[in-house]
C-alpha cells in the first residue's frame, strides 16, 4: 500500500509544481487554492507512504518522479523545451529510482 500512497503523492507533487506557476506569485485565487491543496495532499500521502518505506527511498522517488512529471507536463502545458540534457537527466533519475526500489527490497 505504501507504493500506492507514494504514486498518489507523486501526482500531487506534479500538480503542486505546475499549479505554482499558474498562481502568478500567488496573486490568482483559484490556482493558489489548488496549489496549496495539492501541496498539503502531497505531503500527507507521502507521510502515509513513509510509514512503511525508508525516508531515503520514498522522498527521493517522490521528488525525482515529481521532477520528471513536472518537466514533461511543463512542456505540454507551458510549451517549455525538452532538451537532450533534460532527457539525460530523466534517464538518470529513473535509473536511480529503480535502483532505490531494488535496494529497498520491496
Amino acid at each position: 500500500m505504501a507504493w500506492v500512497f507514494l504514486a498518489i503523492a507523486v501526482v500531487f507533487e506534479i500538480a503542486f509544481a505546475l499549479g505554482t506557476n499558474a498562481t502568478r506569485g500567488f496573486t490568482r485565487l483559484w490556482p493558489s487554492v489548488f496549489t496549496l491543496v495539492a501541496a498539503a495532499a502531497g505531503v500527507f500521502t507521502l507521510s502515509q507512504a513513509l510509514k512503511t518505506l525508508d525516508v531515503s527511498v520514498g522522498y527521493t522517488i517522490w521528488t525525482g518522479l515529481g521532477s520528471i512529471g513536472t518537466v514533461i507536463f511543463g512542456a505540454v502545458l507551458y510549451k517549455e523545451r525538452i532538451t537532450l540534457p533534460k532527457l539525460l537527466s530523466f534517464a538518470s533519475i529513473i535509473a536511480g529510482a529503480i535502483t532505490l526500489k531494488l535496494a529497498a527490497g520491496i
